[in-house]
């Protein structure tokens, strides 16, 4: 790959977002000094900061997809969401915590994480497992256990817990699908 085109490739993926796509430029033209100087062992080292700090910028713009929360309600954004999709077999996930109402749920989107995958057959099947379908727009979702769970575009898995059915699904209801079955692409 020329330098030319791997430094394009880092900032398509940057989102737009011009301070930080500077810092994964500076790192990846470190990269390559280091590589062009023969010192290996460097190169890699930048091109793994380089890679964290473009899964950062992902995480955010996946962030962007959560709900607002609803009047009267508080939202706080986990921001610790990626170590653990770390040991869960990778990916790109965005979560936040809703309060209000009496109520505290999460929601969860991960994508791109080999849970996404294994869940695609489990929601296909719900009425197998003893749980309920309902639509939230073009997308099901998947009632069981108190949580409400649905696969969108193959890539996302969404998912509500810890409220009520119907508070979870007017909640779920206000994320962007269209947009995020174009995320990333």
């Amino acid at each position: 790959m020329t330098r030319f085109s791997l430094a394009a490739a880092a900032l398509a993926i940057g989102f737009g977002v011009p301070a930080a796509a500077d810092e994964i430029s500076d790192t990846l033209q470190s990269a390559l000094d280091a590589y062009e100087e023969g010192d290996t062992a460097y190169a890699l080292e930048e091109l793994d900061y380089a890679r964290q700090l473009l899964l950062a910028l992902k995480t955010d713009a996946l962030a962007g997809f959560l709900p607002d929360a609803p009047e009267g309600w508080s939202r706080e954004i986990n921001t610790e969401m990626n170590a653990g999709l770390a040991m869960m077999g990778g990916g790109t996930g965005a979560e936040a915590t809703y309060a209000g109402a009496g109520t505290r749920l999460t929601i969860t989107i991960m994508a791109d994480n080999p849970m996404v995958g294994a869940m695609s057959g489990m929601i296909a099947n719900a009425a197998m497992y003893g749980a309920r379908v309902e639509r939230v727009g073009r997308e099901k979702f998947m009632i069981k256990d108190g949580e409400v769970t649905g696969l969108v575009a193959n890539r996302f898995l969404i998912k509500a817990s810890g409220g009520d059915a119907e508070e979870m699904l007017a909640l779920v209801g206000e994320i962007d699908f269209r947009g995020l079955r174009s995320f990333g692409q």
